[in-house]
């Protein structure tokens, strides 16, 4: 139970970050290549300092993959998503505290099937590039992990500007929702794209690889 804990108090932490840096960068009279540049690096920075505690997931999508790739024990998912909930919760009112925040009605309206097809797209690569590089036994002790999982959100992030949130982690849709800056019921079809992509991910994993 206590190294549960403390994988859990490092997976709070790291979302944490994350969120923090989305809502100052993105709302801090951020633009351009601003916010997807240090979103990016601080959650490379965040999975180099946690990833050797708890795997630094800081996505509740990552861990669904890594649990059904076989990289974290069933019974520990849960735990993790409330780290991961509360870490964002937690982040979104920080935010809301310190910059002012779009409200969702300043948002543009997404085009459903577009704004699913981008979440779930990336999701997927996300995931997969955590499972590849982080968890495989073919490169383990590479050194190269957390910039590519990193790298992979700040892509992402730059692909789908103004068609999705860009979330690809149910933990960072949560936050914007606690920050009034998406509606909920976009927040919803978020969160559960982004665990369809973790769970495919996982599922693509275990039938190309063989550890």
């Amino acid at each position: 139970m206590r190294e549960l804990l403390k994988k859990c108090l490092v997976e709070f932490i790291g979302t944490f970050f994350l969120v923090l840096t989305i809502g100052c960068s993105v709302f801090s009279n951020g633009s351009g290549v601003v916010p997807p540049v240090a979103i990016g690096f601080m959650l490379m920075v965040m999975v180099y300092a946690g990833g050797h505690i708890s795997g630094g997931h800081y996505n509740p999508a990552v861990s669904l993959a890594a649990s059904i790739r076989g990289a974290l024990p069933p019974k520990h998912i849960i735990p993790y998503w409330i780290a991961h909930i509360i870490g964002g919760a937690v982040a979104a009112v920080t935010v809301s505290y310190l910059v002012a925040v779009n409200p969702a009605e300043a948002q543009p309206k997404f085009n459903t099937p577009a704004l699913i097809l981008c979440e779930f797209l990336f999701t997927f690569a996300l995931c997969y590039v955590v499972l590849h590089t982080a968890t495989s036994k073919d490169t383990e002790g590479n050194s190269y992990y957390g910039l590519a999982i990193g790298g992979t959100v700040l892509a992402g992030a730059f692909a789908t500007a103004g068609t999705c949130l860009g979330a690809f982690n149910p933990a960072v849709a949560l936050g914007l929702g606690v920050m009034g800056n998406a509606t909920w019921a976009v927040i919803g079809i978020t969160a559960l794209t982004n665990l369809a992509g973790g769970a495919v991910a996982g599922l693509v994993y275990k039938l190309t690889c063989n550890d």
